[in-house]
């Protein structure tokens, strides 16, 4: 005879924990199918996140990259600006020693003082900028030979502002 037929079931709990069982086997697969979704839900947002960050770090980076190329092409510039100006430097130095060799040179007078050359009664002021004797013959009409004659004492690579320089006497 059959053990679980009807007429020898005497109140068997069996079927009855089998359907209890099965009605929490479906509870639980909600549940896990509920947080499974939220899972779901959740990983998509973070991948989303990760995918805005990545273009917006991919964004930066390609300004980043357009930023240093600018910079290139302004040191490039820039250093080609800086030989110009070492260049033009170069060339103020080179100026400027000859300037500074000219002023040491002792001024030579080939010319004769005109005869009986005597000082008059005019004077001049060395002034900012009278840097030799023939600027200042040349500015008074007066002949540079005749200047040095009336002004023995003078020392013309060394004229210094304010000095007082006697002008020759007008025929």
């Amino acid at each position: 005879m059959d053990n679980l037929s009807r007429e020898n079931n005497n109140g068997s709990m069996l079927p009855m924990a089998g359907v209890i069982v099965g009605v929490l086997a479906l509870i639980l697969s909600a549940v896990a199918l509920a947080k499974i979704s939220t899972a779901k839900t959740d990983l998509n947002t973070e991948i989303a996140t990760a995918n805005d960050n990545a273009t917006a770090a991919s964004r930066a980076a390609t300004e980043a990259g357009t930023a240093v190329k600018s910079l290139q092409r302004d040191q490039a510039t820039n250093n080609g600006n800086f030989k110009a100006i070492q260049d033009y430097i170069t060339t103020l130095a080179g100026d400027i020693k000859t300037l500074q060799e000219a002023a040491k040179k002792p001024v030579v007078n080939n010319s004769k003082p005109s005869e009986n050359v005597v000082a008059g009664k005019d004077e001049y002021i060395v002034k900012a900028g009278d840097t030799s004797g023939k600027k200042i013959a040349d500015a008074n009409g007066v002949k540079l030979a005749d200047l040095m004659a009336v002004n023995p004492s003078v020392d013309w690579t060394k004229l210094k502002i304010g000095q007082k320089l006697k002008l020759p006497a007008k025929k």
